[in-house]
């Protein structure tokens, strides 16, 4: 097999996994034959083909094969020791502050979601 051809293979098997590497989600395997999804943050159940967000703000799919969810929410990073994160979970938002002042907002950074 020439160079090439193997690189493009290689290029091609990289695409197709690339969907799998989101840190910010995660995938649960359905029984064969399952009509419906447990949440394992609220344990509700949801039918197959339905889409929720849960308590915490997880937005989540159930399908035949899988239940998938990711994170609603990133993780703050990167905040000041004199500021805080205040995560809303019922409209799913969050702010960074300074502790003393509320008014004040942080510079902070974040990943997922």
């Amino acid at each position: 097999m020439s160079v090439l051809k193997r690189s493009v293979l290689v290029g091609l098997v990289l695409l197709a996994l690339l969907h799998l590497n989101d840190g910010a989600c995660w995938i649960k395997r359905m029984k064969t034959g399952a009509v419906r999804c447990q949440d394992d943050v609220d344990g509700t159940q949801h039918r197959v083909g339905s889409s929720w967000t849960n308590s915490k703000c997880h937005k989540c799919d159930c399908t035949a094969r899988e239940m998938r969810c990711c994170d609603g929410l990133p993780t703050v990073l990167n905040v000041a020791e004199d500021c805080t994160v205040e995560y809303n979970y019922h409209t799913c938002t969050f702010k960074v502050f300074k502790k003393k002042d509320h008014s004040i907002p942080c510079s902070h950074s974040g990943v997922g979601k």
